[in-house]
């Protein structure tokens, strides 16, 4: 970011009033703004707050695609990060922007770091968050993988499949919940058991709202419905709380064909020989020696 020639002046001056501002954005949208100066500052319709009790440790940096990476320490509070928030992932993945700022005039700033959170822990009232920068993105494996089954996610960009179909999404309130993992209904209506094995459930009120959880097995048991996840919710559950129940795709050629209808956007290779063909073909094949065959 090229400086004001107002900040270059400062800057040079030898007496400055330097601070640094961070602005974290969760992915859910909501912003948390943080400065280690002593009192609260403001810019770009963001408050920086003073009582976070923030600091950063030295930020490493480097030319070409070094990964740019950081730490920074608080104190968990209700207003600002806290630990259930944190447990519950909220956090996950957020966006962070570090600027140096003049606070006699915070328009006379400098962005030091655009990135985002890597491991967030938290101890003794105080979170301790791994901050990485963009590069690091580049250290993800892309393109496609040649395989049988379907690459994509159900209802993403490749997948296309519109999740809001009708048939295909339950809206359902929370009844029984055991380990935070487990889910029984009365009755789950209109939808064949099994009908949400691998698929999604979301929670849309109550304290986990906006968390999701993969399913692992939807039965029927004593007369009622079962939805059990692969891994407890990270955050409590509690029983009148709106969910939200997402059908399951298995990832099979047949599947997308007959339960979705959505053969033209498969991201698989069905036709793809297995190991039992590579295998099978020496054992097939006969050999000529000598004019007879063995």
């Amino acid at each position: 970011m090229k400086l004001s020639t107002e900040f270059q002046t400062h800057l040079a001056s030898g007496a400055t009033t330097l601070c640094r501002c961070w602005l974290l954005v969760r992915a859910d949208g909501v912003s948390y703004g943080f400065t280690d100066h002593d009192c609260d500052l403001g810019f770009d319709g963001v408050t920086f707050r003073a009582d976070s009790g923030l600091s950063a440790a030295a930020l490493q940096q480097a030319t070409g695609l070094s990964v740019d990476n950081t730490e920074a320490v608080g104190a968990l509070s209700d207003e600002g990060l806290n630990g259930a928030d944190i447990e519950a992932g909220r956090f996950d993945n957020a966006t962070v922007r570090c600027w140096l700022v003049n606070w006699t005039d915070p328009a006379q700033r400098a962005l030091q770091f655009n990135g985002f959170l890597g491991e967030l822990t938290r101890s003794g009232g105080m979170f301790r968050a791994e901050l990485r920068g963009l590069t690091d993105r580049l250290n993800q494996p892309l393109g496609r993988v040649y395989q049988k089954t379907c690459a994509a996610v159900l209802g993403d960009a490749a997948c296309g499949f519109d999740l809001t179909t009708p048939g295909y999404v339950a809206e359902i309130a929370a009844e029984q919940i055991a380990e935070d993992r487990v889910f029984r209904f009365a009755a789950v209506s209109g939808f064949e058991t099994g009908w949400f094995r691998r698929g999604r459930l979301d929670v849309t009120s109550g304290s986990a709202t906006g968390l999701s959880g993969v399913i692992k097995k939807d039965f029927a048991n004593d007369g009622g419905r079962v939805i059990e996840l692969w891994a407890p919710m990270r955050a409590r559950v509690s029983p009148g709380d709106r969910l939200r129940l997402i059908a399951g795709c298995d990832k099979r050629f047949e599947t997308c064909r007959l339960k979705f209808d959505n053969l033209l956007n498969f991201q698989g290779f069905p036709d793809i020989p297995g190991d039992d063909w590579t295998v099978s073909y020496p054992a097939g094949a006969s050999v000529t020696h000598g004019g007879s065959r063995r």
